[in-house]
This record gives C-alpha cells, structure tokens and sequence, in this order.
C-alpha cells in the first residue's frame, strides 16, 4: 500500500527549503556587510571630504584677515563681506551653516541666511575655540550633524587669527546608505521569490526519480521485476537509476538462485538417507527432513518451533550450552515405530551454524540409524567370544589329558587308551569347528561358489533319510522318520552337497533332542513358485525368545546339553548362509516341551517337457 507524502514531510519541499534558506542567510550575510561597509565608507570619505574643505577654506580664510591685521586700510564691514564671499563661494547643499569668528570672539561671517544679524555680535557656540570634529545631534531637527572646528592662522602660522565653525548634514549619507539598503532588501526578496520557484522545480527533477526508484524498490518488495526505472539523464540520478535497474535484475537472479538452490536443498533434506534437524540460536527447531521425522516418530508441526533438547528427550543430561560448547556425538536409543517393538540406536553428529564473524546461529543434528551396525557389532563381539570359549574348552580338556599323560599315565593300560581317545575327540571336534567357521568365512566374502546342478529333490532327500534310517541301529536312541511328499517329483538347481549338508545338520538336531522313540515327520510340498522343506521334531522345543536367534553363530538354546553332545554351533549358521545363496528361506516354529519344525524354502519352476528336448 503506498502512503500519501505530504508536501511539508516530502524531499520535494526540503531540498527547496534548505536553497531558500541558504540563499537568504547568504544575502544576510553579505547585505549586513555590505550595507555595514557601505555606511562605514560612505561616512568616512563625507568626514574626510568636510575635513578637507574646512582645511582649504581656513587658509584662505587665514589669508584675508591677515589684510585686516596689516592695515591695509580695510574696515571690518568691507572684512565681513569679502569673508561672507569665501564662504558663500565654498557652500555645497551638504553644508548647513559655515561660521567665521575672529580671535575676540566675534562672529564675521555665516552662511545661515536667518542668521546674518548676528554678524558684528558675540559668538554664541560653545567651545568654538578648540580644533576637533564630531559627529552631533541636532537639537531642533533630531539629526545628525558633522560639526567642524579649526583654527585660522596667519600665512606664517604664527597668529592664530580667528576660528571656522563648518557644520554639514551627516543625516543625508545615512538616508543614502538607508535607500541603499532598501534596494537591496527589495532586489533580495525578488531573488528569494525566483530562488523558491527555481528551487521547486530543481528539487521536484531530484525527488522524481527517486520517487519513480521508491515505486520500483516496493515492486521489487513485492517480487515483481519486470519493469524499469526511467532514465532521465547522464547524471549522478540517471547513474543512481541505471544502477538500480541492474540491481533489481541482480536481486531477481539471486532470487531466483535461492530459490533454486532451496528446492535443491528442500530435495536433497527429504531424500537423505540421514535425518536432518536445524535449530536457530536458542535451539528452536527450524527444520526437520522426513527422515528424522520418521526416525523420531514426530510430524512436523510437533517437531518446529519446539527445542531439540525435548525433542530428542535429552534435556535432563544437556543443556544448549553444553552442545554448543562440546557438539560433540552420540548415541540414542529410541522406540521404533514398527511392529517388531525392538528399539532404533540413533547416533547423533552436532554441527554448530557460524556466521563469518562468529556469532553461532544455530545448531545441526544428523542423526544416522546405527541398529544394524549396532547388531552386526554386538554380533561380532559376541562371535569372537564364543569362538574362544569353543575353542579355549576342548583345548583345556586336551590340555589336561596331556599332562596326566605325560605325569606316567601313559604306561597305564586301562587309562591311557582313554585319554588319547578323548584328545582325538576333542582335537576332531576343533577341526570340525575350523572348517565350518572356513565355510562360513568363504560365504561371508562370497569366495564359496555353488556347483548348481538340475536334480530330483525328492530323491535327493529320500537319500538322505535312507542314510538316517539305516542309523537307527547303530543308535543307543530309537526313532522314526516319517515321509510326506508330493507325488509330482520336484526338479530344482541347487549344488547338491551343500544341501545335502543343510538337511544333515537339521536332521542331526532332530535326533539329538528327540525323546528316545520319537518320531520325526519330514514333509516335501511345492507352492506356486516355491518348493517347501520341513522337518519336524517331538523334542524339547525353543523357546520362543531363543526363536530369532538359533540361526547366530555360536548360539545354543542349552549350552551344556549342545556341548555335551559335540556339536560345534555353526551348523544352522550354515545352513542359513547355504540357503541365502540358493535365493532361499529357512525359519523354525517351536512350541517348548511340544517339539519344533524347520521350513526350508526354494524358488522353484514346474518342470517343462521340452527342457530335454
């Protein structure tokens, strides 16, 4: 909304204000000055000029009595009149009266007509016998009076012979200097008058344009660039208007860079991986990508405006300050939102916003989901823990059977057989476990490669069984394998021994922890892409907290029990990664005290007739 400028508020009236009112102090100035010097010189050269007469008129004054004092047979009227001559020859309008009085003090002659009777009598002014000049004020007409005394001396300047008295009209210069004046005051105000019309229209030629720049500075407020400010001249204004005119297209560029740069930026925050939470200096949030929004299971309008301290739910172990000062990371563990109920581990990185001088703006916080590393931490500390417990438990039993041995039980018949078969054991036992942590490491960095071949998987299970039945004799354990297969035989590629390794371990832990007598019911079905293996026992089953955790390395539901019967904790590891390398599943379902069942899926394709055509 554009505001009305008055015109006594606007520039217009201003700029022409401040030339009026610099040109009347000017004439000021110079008028009292001038009209000051003026009267000064004015003054002077009239009291200089009078001075100067009187001067001349006293020496031929001077000369003419002389005559009366060398008898040259003259009488005083005859004196009188020739005195009377002088004067009236030397009289000027600037003169009012001229008096001649001699040295008796008697009036000879004066230029005031009203005043000839007094001629021949007694001279009535006051100290006429003492040279000096002064300016006085007329008692009858109030003005001022330049009033002249000087001695009249003979030829010889011995003899002072009478006294002039010149009075002139001092008045008259000052009503010069006064007309003066007046004109000047008058030819002062017509200059004002034009001043102010000049200077109006010199300031509306300034404040136009820059009135044109203000209504463009309010469009380009606005965000509108499309017009020009007019160009009126090669001037400071027309240079100020060009300038502007490339600013507005510099402003709209950057605008436009910004906004470009914010929707790169806008794109890159909701993409990121990595969530991403900006504060402003008193730690308000300002920002928040969706990834942090999904990782703090918040929308945005919670999380904005609201401190990254609550929200991160860290207020009771840090302050502002204390993150500014050590922006340092860490680690938070916070509920994920899926329905799994484990927790999320979030490490946090602080980062603070400088400005170039300093001053902290804000604060960063990039938080990064750390659960599986985390895990895959945990995993391996734990793996490198069981791996030395398994390896430290048969080294230690070797280790005593060895001593005793060597202490003389080796010349013991009975004992000493024992010992060195328990040694073989344990040591077979070690090499076991060393291979398959072999497999394993191979799988791990996908040196292991599969040798697929196209088999009938329902005969290679049936082969398998067929081994494991023929075992039931040789077992202190008696139990039953019970076959449910599909009738339609089940052509896959799989690499043949590595599965059939798979199906040994399960079935091997089928047996173990089978009640003597149990029965074990191995099912073979196919889906529609799938074929589906499961293995079912009458065992002790797992508990359903062990479920997730059976397929780790190392892991046993019953450490001593698994221990005590030689296995090494590796082999459903195996079995997993095997599977994972088909492109395959294998999960278990367990019910404690009710047995447990091992699924083991493959992708499969129907075999087709012309394959092998």
């Amino acid at each position: 909304m554009k505001n009305k400028v008055r015109f006594f508020q606007s520039v217009n009236f201003k700029i022409a204000l401040t030339f009026i009112l610099i040109l009347l102090i000017a004439i000021q100035i110079i008028g009292a000055y001038f009209i000051r010097e003026l009267e000064r010189t004015t003054v002077d050269a009239f009291k200089r000029d009078m001075e100067a007469r009187a001067s001349t008129l006293v020496v031929t004054l001077g000369s003419e009595l002389s005559r009366m004092d060398n008898d040259d047979g003259l009488d005083w009227d005859s004196m009188n009149a020739s005195l009377n001559r002088i004067l009236t020859s030397t009289n000027s309008s600037e003169i009012l009266e001229m008096r001649v009085v001699d040295e008796q003090g008697i009036i000879r002659a004066t230029t005031n007509i009203n005043d000839r009777g007094s001629v021949g009598e007694k001279n009535d002014y006051r100290d006429y016998d003492t040279n000096r000049s002064e300016v006085l004020y007329d008692e009858s007409s109030g003005q001022r009076v330049f009033n002249i005394v000087q001695s009249i001396q003979s030829p010889t300047g011995d003899t002072v012979l009478g006294t002039l008295y010149l009075r002139s009209n001092l008045e008259s210069k000052y009503n010069e200097v006064s007309t003066t004046a007046v004109i000047f005051v008058t030819a002062s105000l017509i200059a004002a008058v034009i001043s102010i019309i000049v200077a109006l229209l010199v300031s509306r030629s300034i404040t136009q344009p820059i009135g044109e720049m203000r209504e463009q500075a309010i469009r380009i407020a606005k965000g509108d660039y499309s017009r020009k400010v007019a160009i009126h001249g090669k001037d400071e204004l027309g240079q100020l208007a060009e300038t502007f005119n490339q600013l507005g297209e510099r402003i709209e560029e950057t605008q436009e860079a910004m906004e470009s740069e914010r929707n790169r930026l806008d794109s890159v925050l909701s993409h990121m991986t990595d969530g991403v939470v900006a504060t402003d200096r008193r730690g308000k949030v300002i920002t928040i990508n969706e990834m942090a929004m999904s990782l703090l299971n918040v929308t945005n309008e919670e999380a904005i405006g609201q401190s990254i301290l609550t929200l991160l739910e860290i207020d009771e172990e840090y302050t502002l300050r204390k993150l500014l000062e050590n922006p340092e990371d860490m680690l938070l563990e916070r509920p994920s939102n899926d329905s799994t109920g484990t927790n999320l581990i979030l490490r946090i990185d602080f980062s603070m916003i400088r400005r170039e001088s300093g001053f902290i703006s804000g604060l960063v916080a990039v938080m990064h989901d750390v659960t599986e590393q985390e895990k895959n931490e945990q995993e391996r500390r734990e793996f490198v823990s069981n791996v030395s417990h398994e390896l430290r438990t048969p080294l230690t039993s070797m280790r005593s059977y060895i001593e005793a041995l060597s202490e003389g039980a080796w010349k013991d018949p009975e004992i000493a057989p024992n010992f060195l078969k328990v040694t073989l054991d344990e040591t077979d036992r070690m090499i076991r476990m060393i291979n398959d942590l072999l497999s394993l490491s191979r799988m791990d960095s996908g040196n292991s490669q599969l040798q697929l071949e196209y088999i009938n998987f329902n005969e290679m299970v049936n082969f398998v069984l067929d081994r494991f039945d023929m075992m039931v004799t040789n077992e202190s354990k008696k139990y039953l394998i019970r076959r449910e297969f599909t009738k339609r035989e089940l052509w896959v590629e799989v690499d043949t021994d590595k599965m059939i390794q798979v199906i040994d371990n399960i079935m091997n832990n089928a047996i173990k922890y089978s009640p003597d007598g149990g029965i074990i019911t191995v099912k073979l079905m196919e889906t529609h892409n799938n074929i589906v293996l499961s293995i079912n026992d009458q065992g002790l089953g797992i508990p359903k907290k062990d479920l997730t955790k059976i397929f780790d390395r190392f892991y046993r539901v019953d450490k001593a029990r698994a221990r005590q019967q030689g296995g090494t904790g590796l082999g459903l590891a195996i079995s997993r990664e095997v599977i994972k390398a088909h492109g395959g599943a294998i999960w278990a379902e367990s019910r404690e005290n009710r047995g447990s069942t091992f699924y083991i899926m493959l992708p499969y394709e129907p075999y087709e007739e012309d394959w092998w055509v």
